[in-house]
């Protein structure tokens, strides 16, 4: 894309959005917050899950519908765009500015979703990935960068509380978006047409498909229980593939053309300083840590910098441990509590839970961004990493402690630690764009965030992918242990093989911890709260790791400065 100011979208230019004497710099963090909101929603991608594994069939999965684990990577394919996009277009943001970076990104992310609903329409998957995980992932990456540069910009007094505003916004997301999103379902979908029983239907099963015989000759047809044909208003039976919706499709476009709406007008309010302005009576003073700089450092030379690398570990992470923990976090609740506090930790109590951590994720952002501008970021990141550890060290305590007295004080703490730590994680990412602006100066700091952000992109797949393996190696671990100590013979009696099938009943789903818990010796204690144990003590490991990364952060060595004056970089400002 050419960085030239004139041309067909010469009108985006930053050289263009200069503002006049007067401007309010407050109209700005709204418009930021508008585009965060909207590329937020990522967050509630897996209210999709569910009638994407079922668009056929619509009342339940039909034998060409896509299964779970085809459609759960999708957000995965998004994060990892977003920090890739992120990291490539971050010089080219510092060249053009904000205004045709966020329209940029509003038609890649709307407009993925509008490729998105075709590919679900056409029931092509590909088509789904490519508009929403690749395009919609490239618009995320610049949506999310777009305001940044501009907000430090706009804010040297209050760089924290500006970027906090902004990236508050992409936590609270997928708070609105849930709601939303499941509303337009409910609105679109439409129950599959009804044949009747199953009993009063002649079926031929053939190649593992159910076909049904109609005066029309056969249609397949799928079998659903009571409880799936009542979310569409019918009853048990048989219901013809193909023939409803589950309005994922329709969902999909309607959000394409809102989003891409909304983020061009928010994109429109964008403007940039003048080049000499700054906040009335302000003047930026000496820092006595003297971790704020007051020279600026190129793009490509901070990734020659150690504190570029020490920063990147430190959000990677954060991230992990951050995402890991909310990707399971309904079933860590279930599982811990639900066996021995049913009464207390019921569904609804785990859907509340999921919907405090957006509300702690959202203000945390903006609490420790605003809190970083009074006790500065290496001590708001000590925070982090110091507080983080011995929180994610609690967990297992209070796990063990209600495996063998069910009381509420072990809920509370819980629940408290646990929304304290997805405080720090979306806090994070608030700070680090304020840290860097401190570091390496403000003149290309929206691009050296930008690249800082494929760090994010790693923690999206480390994170999931080492809570997913420690859980399964302490069931597994678990499991080895409980056949230890249940009686042979009982073991045959409950599963109908003997104990040396151990590891095919395990495979086959035959084998539980629950199964193995009905029939294990009076006293045994359940394992199932223990399952997340080695998880947090690895997350804490992390913290520590990175703990030290900012325990060692120094000021950016005077041979990495970049004397370029700032008018060149930014011709009109």
């Amino acid at each position: 894309m050419s960085n030239a100011s004139g041309g067909a979208l010469g009108f985006l230019h930053k050289s263009h959005i200069v503002a006049e004497p007067g401007f309010n710099r407050w109209r700005v963090p709204p418009a930021s917050i508008a585009i965060h909101l909207c590329i937020g929603s990522v967050y509630a991608w897996s209210v999709f899950n569910p009638p994407l594994t079922r668009e056929l069939g619509v009342v339940t999965s039909g034998a060409d519908d896509w299964t779970l684990g085809s459609v759960v990577w999708i957000f995965s394919v998004a994060i990892v765009f977003l920090g890739l996009a992120a990291a490539f277009a971050g010089k080219w943001l510092e060249e053009v500015g904000p205004r045709m970076v966020g329209v940029v990104a509003a038609i890649l992310w709307g407009g993925g979703f509008i490729i998105g609903s075709f590919g679900i329409s056409a029931h092509q998957l590909w088509l789904v990935y490519l508009g929403y995980g690749v395009l919609g992932g490239c618009g995320l990456g610049l949506g999310y960068v777009s305001p940044v540069s501009t907000l430090i910009r706009w804010f040297p007094d209050r760089r924290g509380m500006a970027t906090g505003m902004a990236i508050m916004g992409f936590g609270g997301g997928a708070m609105i978006a849930a709601p939303v999103k499941g509303w337009l379902l409910d609105l679109f979908k439409r129950a599959p047409d009804y044949l009747g029983p199953q009993d009063a239907v002649a079926t031929v099963v053939e190649g593992g498909r159910i076909f049904a015989e109609t005066a029309a000759g056969k249609v397949e047809v799928v079998a659903a229980s009571a409880k799936q044909a009542a979310e569409f208003g019918g009853e048990a039976g048989l219901y013809v593939v193909g023939t409803g919706a589950t309005g994922a499709a329709q969902t999909f476009l309607t959000l394409g053309i809102v989003y891409l709406v909304v983020m061009i007008f928010a994109a429109f309010q964008y403007r940039v300083p003048a080049e000499d302005w700054k906040p009335a009576g302000w003047s930026p003073k000496p820092v006595a840590s003297g971790m704020v700089s007051q020279n600026n450092v190129h793009i490509d030379q901070a990734l020659k910098t150690p504190q570029f690398w020490q920063m990147w570990v430190m959000l990677c992470f954060n991230v992990t441990a951050g995402i890991g923990v909310i990707g399971v976090a309904k079933t860590m609740m279930s599982e811990i509590f639900g066996s021995v506090m049913p009464l207390v930790v019921t569904a609804a109590f785990a859907s509340t839970y999921v919907l405090m951590i957006s509300v702690f994720n959202m203000l945390g952002r903006f609490f420790w961004a605003s809190a970083s501008d009074h006790i500065g970021r290496k001590a708001t990141y000590m925070c982090f990493f110091v507080l983080g550890t011995a929180l994610y060290l609690s967990i297992p305590y209070f796990a063990s402690a209600v495996a063998t007295n069910p009381a509420m004080i072990y809920l509370i703490g819980f629940y408290a630690a646990t929304m304290i730590i997805f405080s720090m994680y979306g806090g994070g990412f608030a700070t680090i764009p304020a840290y860097l602006a401190d570091m390496f100066g403000t003149m290309h700091v929206g691009g050296i965030h930008g690249r800082l952000l494929t760090a994010w992109s790693t923690a999206g797949v480390l994170g999931p992918l080492a809570i997913t393996s420690l859980r399964q190696m302490s069931v597994t671990n678990a499991i080895q242990d409980l056949a230890g100590r249940v009686d042979p013979a009982a073991f045959a009696q409950k599963f109908g093989a003997p104990l040396a099938q151990l590891d095919q009943l395990v495979a086959a789903k035959t084998v539980t911890i629950a199964g193995l818990m009905e029939i294990a010796p009076a006293g045994t204690i359940d394992p199932t709260p223990s399952l997340y144990n080695t998880t947090m003590y690895c997350m804490a490991a992390l913290l520590v790791v990175a703990f030290f990364a900012n325990l060692f952060m120094r000021p950016v060595r005077e041979h990495h400065h970049h004397d370029e004056p700032e008018l060149r970089a930014i011709p009109v400002e």
